[in-house]
């Protein structure tokens, strides 16, 4: 008997797949909707944890992501809530991280840096107007079913991608780890300019214990998977900065206060001649 149940009960994950495929309408396009329809109270104290730790992650990843790109932090934080919010109504899937991509930060940071000289107030429509038509490509490729163009290109293409990407990033953030900066260009520069720094002694040793702390306590907590290691050892590091003000006793470097709300959405207004740009 037990047996015939289970075979004619259809499980919970292939009953919504069979549903959300049978939508019809202007529903199928926005299967959030219809997955809060469908809400299980039992779910809530799941997602309400997963949320804060994500949220945890997220703001310091879109944080470093904008600078990486060459746009001010605050940007990152609005690119990390409203492609969230956005994604919950439109996207197909209850279970997705979503936030800034390393992959496109390099991209980014080689358009907009020498459109914009260095000035925020220049980078940030560029890479508003970069936004817009990227997401216009996307969408199109996803209609016309281009999908399979990524598969033309080899996986040595793809990984070395990925690697280039991933250097960058750490070489990007090895400096913030040791209290320092470094204004070479290039990763054999960078890292002969971390070195250099290094044997200078320009370590802050408080900055570098407390990043290192938060590393080693992640690491530790990861034997744990029930407990939210990284939301602990953020929350414990700013705390830590926060109440000893070690920006003003030890000079660890801060981001400084945030403008307060989000701005009112308005299209990017790009100049011809921020467009143009000639090496001198």
């Amino acid at each position: 008997m037990s047996e015939l149940l289970s075979a004619h009960t259809p499980e919970p994950g292939r009953n919504a797949r069979v549903t959300q495929a049978n939508q019809t309408g202007w529903i199928r396009w926005l299967p959030g909707l219809n997955t809060l329809r469908r809400y299980e109270s039992s779910w809530l104290r799941h997602d309400l944890v997963a949320g804060l730790v994500m949220t945890t992650m997220l703001v310091p990843v879109g944080i470093a992501y904008a600078e990486a790109s060459g746009l001010p932090g605050i940007n990152g934080l609005y690119a990390t809530i409203v492609p969230l919010l956005a994604y919950a109504v439109f996207g197909p899937s209850r279970i997705l991280v979503l936030g800034p991509d390393s992959a496109l930060a390099a991209v980014i940071l080689t358009v907009v840096l020498p459109l914009s000289a260095g000035q925020p107030q220049r980078a940030v429509p560029l890479a508003g107007m970069m936004a817009l038509v990227s997401g216009v490509l996307c969408v199109a490729a996803g209609l016309g079913h281009l999908g399979f163009i990524t598969e033309l290109l080899s996986k040595p293409i793809r990984y070395g991608y990925m690697n280039g990407i991933a250097l960058t990033v750490l070489l990007s953030q090895v400096p913030k780890l040791f209290g320092f900066s470094v204004t070479a260009n290039g990763p054999l520069r960078q890292s002969l300019g971390i070195v250099n720094k290094v044997f200078a002694g320009s370590t802050n040793v408080v900055a570098l214990t407390i990043g290192a702390s938060t590393l080693a306590l992640i690491l530790l907590l990861k034997r744990w998977p029930r407990v939210p290691g990284i939301l602990i050892a953020v929350a414990a590091a700013t705390v830590a900065v926060a109440a000893f003000d070690l920006a003003t006793h030890a000079g660890v470097s801060v981001l400084g206060t945030l403008p307060q709300g989000l701005p009112s959405p308005r299209l990017p207004l790009v100049r011809v001649d921020d467009l143009v740009w000639c090496p001198r």
